[in-house]
């Protein structure tokens, strides 16, 4: 069983660290101000700017 890389708002966060708003296509990078969040671990993904949208782990900080 693998983990999740995208989470919907609502879920529980696995880990501690910064989280970005993507898109909801692979291929949408060049989002305009995507919501950026420092959450920690057992906290809750807030709702997103577009209910269309996802939570992933920002690994390029």
């Amino acid at each position: 069983m693998g983990q999740h890389n995208q989470f919907e708002p609502g879920w529980k966060v696995p880990n501690d660290g910064e989280y970005v708003e993507i898109g909801e296509h692979p291929d949408s990078n060049n989002l305009s101000h995507p919501k950026k969040l420092r959450l920690r671990k057992g906290d809750t993904f807030p709702g997103t700017t577009n209910g269309n949208r996802k939570w992933t782990r920002n690994r390029n900080k």
